[in-house]
């Protein structure tokens, strides 16, 4: 019997860490599809996250659910397993068009209303 509380508990527990945020008025700037040579961001406005990167050293992959903003900066992640997305350029607009840097990376916006992908 304990055993069934416990998983029930559990699975509980993990819906609820499942869930994210969706993204604030102040940071709907953010919400969109952003590419770069090589890397990817996709923010939906309901918190949903897909990233992809690839490099000299392999190719990066994560999908998640915003958990937090912090100054700019942007958590993605389940439960306790998160990933910190460092914004050292807001979006803003250059001669029409959309750029944010991103972990060191300077993303052009090329779809401001994505299709969520969740």
């Amino acid at each position: 019997m304990w055993i069934r509380k416990f998983a029930a508990i559990l699975f509980l527990s993990l819906c609820l860490c499942a869930c994210g945020i969706a993204i604030p008025p102040e940071k709907s700037t953010y919400v969109g599809q952003w590419k770069a040579e090589n890397m990817s961001l996709l923010i939906t406005e309901h918190g949903y996250v897909q990233y992809q990167r690839s490099g000299k050293k392999g190719n990066v992959s994560i999908e998640g659910y915003l958990q937090n903003f912090d100054g700019n900066d942007f958590e993605v992640g389940l439960g306790p397993i998160t990933t910190t997305f460092v914004v050292t350029q807001v979006p803003h607009q250059v001669n029409g068009t959309w750029k944010m840097v991103v972990d060191g990376v300077e993303l052009s916006k090329i779809d401001d209303n994505p299709p969520l992908e969740a």
